[in-house]
């Protein structure tokens, strides 16, 4: 491992805690990084701090150890149900990550007790675990800790419990907003002191974060960390040490060469990043059966619960591969990981610089490969212009076994794998076409027949973006997909259950008019008035040769003569209330001998 280092801990002007010391030489840190060095003087000093450095330079340490020395020069001590600091970070796997390490630091202190609020847990668990243990440190996302502010019925009453808050971070701050947490970062800002120090960390700055800067914090110090060397000229945002390389090959092949690939690293340790929650449970399922030998684990936002099992199961091995989204793109610091593979670039340019941040971390050195189409090579030169990230090619391998094949077996073996191919088709697609850099990823330009070869798709799926077009590159299977079983007994005993069902309610409503269910409500309701706007002209024209008043005497009368028909007046009373409403005659007009009859 090469040091980036910054001097010793005990050459900073303000002396850190023996045991804080300690800890530091049991983890291995006995230099500071720069960013470190820069930001830990500040933060003990009473300063605000708005902290931007490359992804992987220990960040974490530059506002863990500030939180610790600021809590133990207090001069009363903080109570049990009093919260002296609180870590606000957008994902739940980055705020276990921050509450393992901060665990290290409070060990020797045991005086202060931390909280971890995140989402994948029951909430009155934690409301239970606070009343108990307390949390003078509490690390949590933003949708948990507002929640937590709104449990007063429930015993909890953090908003008197923050009275006494010194230090407040937001980890990666330009994610928590991006990931659209504004709304709830401003609801807890409402509820801290303004009399408190703020620390503001992130690998890249960006206005929302400097609008944030300026509401949030009282005349901050900004603090940049670049790469040392060549890359502080062109300020790289990338570690110097990773080795960072694209691959081109057509959307058939893609899937063929991330095999091969991680065939051949199996003794590494991989992170493989595609755009969509859906690609992750395809093509996790996929590589699970195809690379043997190795332990492949799927991660991703829609996970509800066993996000945090996966994640922690994944950073203890010594190989393996972890199928996962953006999700694990942000500060995420997973032991030894040896490539970054993006098998779908992402949909803006700092996902992945972040991306490529899980590897060559903190001196340590790393690689990392994204898989380009033809039409997306000049992406290239974007990211070597927009994010200082150059990139070398590295050639599309050879001999490779085509394995799309084993893909359409399994496909046609169980309906879920079928079914996981069509949904993640639609998203890739979908996905596509909300890509910040439209001009490279053109939608319009995408090989649909070539791409959903390299999903191993038995057809096309039905979507309004390939509607009217044809596709003879593209030769379906032929097999009535309708057909295809699930392979879990349970599953398909349900389907078949509802397609009885179907066939039943198709039966009955034979020869009826059917709801369109493939139409908008919307469109459907509107086509209904646009309907009944126009009998209501023709009417009007009809019957544009009567009076008002006639009209009135008409309707009049209508009402009269269905109440004398269901019995409710007499023949006499009728005669008088037609005479009054001053009709001509009523026979002739009215047809009362018709009515007569009837009666």
């Amino acid at each position: 491992m090469e040091h980036v280092t910054e001097g010793s801990w005990e050459s900073l002007p303000v002396p850190l805690h023996p045991r804080v010391l300690g800890v530091l030489r049991e983890l291995g840190f006995p230099y500071m990084t720069p960013v470190q060095s820069a930001t830990i003087p500040l933060f003990m000093k009473n300063k605000d701090v708005a902290a931007e450095a490359v992804t992987g330079s220990g960040k974490t340490l530059a506002f863990i150890i500030p939180i610790l020395e600021i809590l133990l020069r207090r001069e009363e001590k903080l109570k049990k149900s009093q919260v002296g600091a609180i870590i606000i970070t957008p994902t739940r796997e980055l705020a276990v990550q921050i509450d393992e390490v901060l665990s290290h630091f409070t060990k020797p202190f045991p005086q202060f007790s931390q909280i971890l609020w995140i989402g994948g847990r029951n909430p009155g668990e934690d409301v239970a675990r606070f009343k108990e243990h307390g949390g003078n440190i509490i690390v949590a996302t933003p949708g948990r800790l507002e929640d937590m502010f709104r449990r007063k019925a429930e015993g909890l009453d953090l908003a008197s419990c923050v009275r006494s808050l010194e230090v407040l971070v937001l980890d990666e701050a330009d994610k928590l907003l991006d990931m659209g947490f504004e709304a709830s970062i401003n609801t807890i800002l409402e509820f801290l002191p303004k009399q408190r120090r703020t620390g503001l960390f992130s690998a890249t700055q960006t206005q929302e974060v400097e609008n944030l800067v300026r509401a949030g914090l009282r005349n901050p110090v900004r603090i940049s960390v670049k790469e040392k060397g060549a890359a502080a000229s062109s300020t790289q945002k990338t570690p110097s040490r990773l080795e960072n390389y694209y691959m081109v090959c057509k959307a058939d092949e893609k899937f063929n060469q991330l095999v091969h690939f991680l065939r051949n690293h199996k003794q590494e340790k991989h992170l493989v990043f595609f755009s969509t929650c859906a690609c992750v449970e395809y093509y996790g399922k996929a590589l699970e059966a195809l690379v043997k030998g190795v332990k492949v684990m799927c991660i991703h936002g829609k996970m509800k619960y066993k996000r945090n099992k996966i994640f922690t199961e994944f950073r203890k091995l010594q190989s393996g591969i972890l199928v996962c989204t953006d999700v694990m793109a942000r500060g995420i610091d997973i032991p030894e990981v040896n490539w970054v593979l993006q098998y779908d670039p992402p949909s803006n340019a700092s996902a992945f610089v972040h991306r490529c941040g899980r590897t060559a971390r903190i001196g340590h050195g790393g690689s990392a490969l994204v898989f380009l189409l033809p039409m997306e090579e000049s992406y290239v030169n974007f990211l070597a212009i927009n994010q200082k990230c150059p990139l070398q090619e590295m050639k599309v391998q050879k001999n490779t076994v085509d394995l799309l094949p084993k893909v359409k077996s399994m496909a046609l073996a169980d309906r879920a794998v079928f079914e996981k191919g069509m949904k993640a088709f639609v998203s890739f697609v979908q996905a596509y076409a909300k890509h910040e850099c439209n001009l490279i990823f053109r939608l319009k330009d995408l090989d649909f027949a070539s791409l959903a070869r390299g999903f191993g798709l038995l057809r096309m799926p039905r979507m309004p973006e390939l509607r009217g077009k044809q596709f003879p590159d593209f030769v379906p299977v032929d097999v009535n997909t309708d057909t295809i079983p699930f392979k879990e007994k349970i599953r398909e005993k349900q389907r078949q259950k509802l397609l009885e069902q179907q066939r039943k309610e198709k039966t009955e409503n034979e020869g009826r008019r059917k709801f369109i269910k493939n139409k908008a409500w919307s469109k459907q309701k509107a086509k209904k008035e646009k309907k009944k706007k126009r009998n209501e002209k023709r009417k009007r024209e009809e019957g544009s040769d009567i009076e008002d008043e006639d009209m009135e005497e008409l309707l009049n009368d209508t009402r009269l003569l269905k109440k004398f028909k269901k019995g409710k007046i007499t023949e006499e009373e009728l005669e008088k209330g037609l005479l009054t409403s001053g009709t001509r005659s009523v026979e002739t007009d009215l047809g009362i001998s018709d009515l007569e009859d009837d009666c």
